[in-house]
């Protein structure tokens, strides 16, 4: 078993038919590859078990989220030397599933299929981490299940987000300035994200605004706090619930802020002024989507203002051949699914909305995420206590992987103003949006 990093290396480079991009160390403390390179410390056997039972993303995902993978070195340049082999996207360059199992059954490879069948040592495939999520109830986008896959995600421990968002909890992209700005650190920057979407809705003094997934309560806190209005936050999560709802107490603004546990689909008191929908879309679906914008266009008044800010991803040849990534599907965002821009433009002006602008901010999202690895780093110890090491390790790398998505472009983050234009056309907007002024 001696050598076993550059046996591993060149497998590896066998199967991909090119040079691997990081160094090798395994569990023998062996290594390979190139000089100072990041390195992908392989830590136990069962990784290769879990790789090879499930070749591709998820296998990799497992012996992540299990601590029998590790990486050493610049986390961020690892990640990018091996997002072809990690990430499955439609048209990108990194082998499928099935492209790895194809160069395995190649007869020239089979000699190094045994080799590696000999070096993952039991052939028996590893139990999944528990941090996965493996059992789902019933039709995608129920109301039950789209509950419980929100639970999944938000209802990990509310001092366990505190650590990552810090004082803000505020889970979406911030908006970054400089510090003549005004905006110096991340809680500038969301501070400055929350007044820039209330600008855009036009919030004024006795407005009724609804939040679509409010999370913590940070937005409706501070359109009540700033601009007075009176605002319902609706969020699928119990524990933010209770935490936004203990936030609204202490800011002495329970009589001008209610927060629900309630579906978008359940809403039924209206009209609204305005609402505000901010990196929830993500976890509509695109069977639903339509439901979605036309719900929302029902609630508005006449004139009524809809800021949607949501992640969008990049158009395919083949929309139909479109899947979710499956480590983010099991680990991160279970039924989650991102959209191209130009459809979820297209589907909001089917429900009749007037979409009057579209903001990009990628690059705010990219730093946004970025800081919150920090956030995570800095407390890891208490991170791990809090949730468990599996968890964690599930948030640095969809954060950094993220992060490197939206620097990259493979991903991108949009504010779409629309507005529930009155017959009579007149959309209440200045001639210049741009200054969003009431």
């Amino acid at each position: 078993m001696a050598d076993a990093a550059g046996r591993l290396t060149k497998l590896a480079e066998e199967v991909l038919g090119a040079p691997l991009p990081v160094r090798i160390r395994a569990w023998d403390r062996s290594e390979s590859g190139p000089p100072g390179a990041p390195t992908l410390v392989i830590r136990h056997r069962r990784a290769l078990r879990r790789m090879l039972f499930r070749p591709g993303e998820l296998g990799l995902a497992r012996a992540w989220v299990a601590g029998d993978l590790d990486i050493e070195g610049d986390f961020y340049a690892a990640l990018d030397l091996l997002a072809g082999l990690i990430w499955e996207r439609p048209g990108s360059p990194g082998p499928q599933r099935a492209a790895v199992l194809r160069a395995l059954a190649r007869p020239e490879m089979r000699a190094a299929a045994r080799q590696l069948l000999t070096l993952a040592g039991a052939p028996v495939p590893p139990a999944p981490p528990a941090e996965e999520v493996r059992r789902r109830r019933g039709p995608l986008h129920t109301l039950r299940r789209d509950k419980e896959a929100i639970s999944h995600h938000y209802d990990v421990g509310n001092d366990f987000y505190a650590l990552v968002l810090g004082p803000s909890m505020v889970y979406s992209c911030a908006y970054w300035g400089t510090a003549d700005q005004g905006v110096a650190t991340l809680e500038d920057a969301q501070r400055g994200k929350l007044d820039l979407i209330c600008r855009k809705l036009g919030l004024q003094e006795g407005m009724r605004l609804l939040d679509v997934g409010c999370g913590w309560g940070s937005m409706v806190l501070h359109a009540a706090r700033e601009y007075g209005v009176r605002a319902v936050g609706i969020t699928l999560s119990e524990e933010q619930a209770t935490f936004a709802r203990k936030r609204v107490a202490e800011a002495g603004l329970a009589d001008r802020i209610e927060i629900r546990v309630q579906d978008y689909r359940e809403v039924h008191d209206e009209p609204f002024d305005a609402i505000s929908s901010v990196g929830m879309a993500e976890h509509v679906g695109r069977t639903q989507y339509a439901e979605y914008a036309g719900a929302l266009y029902s609630l508005l008044k006449p004139g009524g203002r809809l800021l949607n800010h949501q992640i969008a991803r990049r158009p395919v040849v083949d929309e139909e051949a479109y899947h979710v990534d499956e480590f983010i599907d099991r680990y991160v965002f279970p039924d989650g699914e991102l959209a191209p821009l130009g459809r979820t433009v297209g589907q909001l002006e089917e429900a009749g909305f007037e979409v009057r602008d579209v903001e990009a901010i990628r690059e705010h999202y990219a730093r946004t995420l970025r800081q919150w690895v920090v956030n995570l780093e800095q407390h890891w110890e208490q991170a791990a206590r809090l949730t468990s090491p599996g968890r964690a390790r599930v948030w640095r790398l969809y954060m950094a992987a993220s992060a490197l998505s939206f620097e990259r472009n493979r991903i991108g983050v949009n504010q779409v103003l629309a507005v529930k234009t009155p017959d009579g056309g007149d959309s209440g907007l200045p001639l210049r949006t741009r200054t969003w002024s009431a």
